[in-house]
């Protein structure tokens, strides 16, 4: 499986994960919201020019996401797990 990098804000309570190379610069093009109703949530897919998707943010990601997932996480607030 390839690595993908997952970045959580537990505070915030928010996820993202990215499909590029964290090293390279990415330009989101387009946005599209995910219809809160039908995902029980907020989850945006983000999109490069060429329409390719470079990353998915997920907010109250802890009832989203798997806690395994959460766990590995980089963390980007500054409480310990």
């Amino acid at each position: 499986m390839a690595d993908v990098r997952v970045t959580y804000d537990r505070q915030a309570n928010a996820a993202y994960v990215y499909f590029t190379d964290p090293q390279a610069p990415v330009k989101v093009a387009r946005c599209y919201p995910c219809d809160p109703a039908a995902v029980d949530g907020m989850i945006n897919l983000d999109f490069d020019e060429q329409g390719r998707l470079v990353g998915i943010e997920v907010l109250a990601a802890s009832s989203k996401l798997p806690k395994r997932l959460l766990d590995a996480a980089e963390r980007l607030d500054k409480e310990q797990p």
